[in-house]
């Protein structure tokens, strides 16, 4: 969700006027924060096709284990549809797909009979009715073939993030209202199909999240509440773990994208986008702990204000980000329409000073 930044007024007089109902401006925000280090971006995508409007939202990565400079990022357009990008940013392909949120994705799932690359987005072209839209990604031609559409629940889709156990193939479609259905899929067939196997709540509007395909944990944004993090597995609890509070200081609301950084068998870390003042907290998976926070400032490529999405992966990417990459929805991307900025793992690592 896109906030209006307010920074014109002196810094006093807006703190003085600031009130529960009325969202503190972006210099008091950030005053309120943790500190944040900085880093740069080495790439941008480039922008979405819906200009003059609050479009691009969410990202996914897929390596290519063979050619790492070759990967591809499938990025939406909320009001459009769905983009893939070269590493160099430049647009791959554009399905038209609608109004299509968030997207994932897992490779080697079976598609139609075969070993491929599967693509889920939140489908909210009817906002009363929920759909998971299901694509393939052709690694060669880096285009996306429509798979079909499978039932989300009742109310608007929002986020959407896949779990590879092994059973199945899941995806978590979290409504607007904070309900999240785990729906098992099954795109072997000539056409996808769908099963609601459970279903969690949190209280409030969500939208971001992620699951550790390692550990079984799903990590879910509450927009104004914080992060929490629930057991992905199908006969696991439903009753979710509260990691950290959006109260302003390491997460500014809103608490948006969320990320896992896999380290080893069951470290690493969890990246949500503190939406509230342009930066990234980060946790360690293993203890929840905080770790710290990161902002995307301008450089040889501009920063990323207002994000929405996020992703990352670890691994070769390739002479640019030879130890892995995050991207980032740029929710004020200048006078252009908005995009997504592509940070190397590496540079973001240094300057939080991780050593594992």
């Amino acid at each position: 969700m896109k906030k209006t930044i307010l920074s014109t007024l002196p810094l006093l007089a807006l703190a003085a006027c600031a009130s529960a109902e009325t969202e503190a401006p972006i210099a008091v925000r950030i005053a309120n924060a943790s500190p944040a280090v900085s880093v740069t971006a080495r790439g941008e995508t480039t922008p979405v096709g819906t200009a003059n409007a609050d479009a691009a939202d969410d990202p996914a990565i897929w390596r290519n284990a063979a050619n790492p400079a070759q990967s591809l990022i499938v990025g939406t357009d909320k009001k459009a549809g769905l983009y893939v990008y070269g590493l160099d940013g430049k647009t791959r392909s554009f399905l038209d797909a609608g109004r299509v949120n968030n997207v994932d994705l897992r490779d080697g799932v079976t598609i139609g009979g075969k070993p491929g690359i599967l693509v889920v987005a939140s489908d909210r072209n009817d906002v009363a009715n929920a759909k998971l839209a299901l694509f393939s990604l052709d690694p060669a031609t880096a285009k996306l073939t429509a798979r079909g559409k499978v039932d989300g629940g009742k109310g608007e889709a929002y986020g959407v993030c896949l779990y590879r156990a092994s059973d199945a193939v899941y995806a978590f479609i979290v409504l607007k209202d904070g309900t999240i259905h785990q729906v098992a899929l099954d795109a072997s067939g000539a056409t996808a199909t769908g099963r609601t196997v459970r279903t969690m709540k949190l209280g409030t509007q969500a939208e971001g999240c992620a699951v550790d395909d390692r550990t079984g944990i799903l990590y879910v944004a509450e927009e104004d509440v914080g992060l929490w993090r629930f057991d992905a597995r199908a006969n696991g609890s439903t009753a979710p773990v509260k990691i950290a509070a959006a109260d302003g200081k390491n997460i500014v609301m809103d608490a948006e994208g969320v990320a896992i950084a896999p380290v080893g068998d069951r470290d690493g870390y969890v990246i949500v986008s503190s939406q509230g003042d342009n930066a990234y907290a980060v946790y360690r998976l293993t203890d929840d702990s905080y770790v710290g926070r990161f902002r995307i400032i301008d450089g040889a490529i501009g920063g990323a204000e207002e994000t929405d999405g996020i992703d990352l992966m670890l691994g070769d990417f390739g002479p640019a980000y030879p130890g892995g990459i995050f991207v980032a929805q740029d929710g004020h991307n200048a006078a252009a329409a908005q995009n997504f900025k592509l940070v190397a793992w590496d540079d973001i690592a240094k300057a939080l000073n991780l050593t594992r």
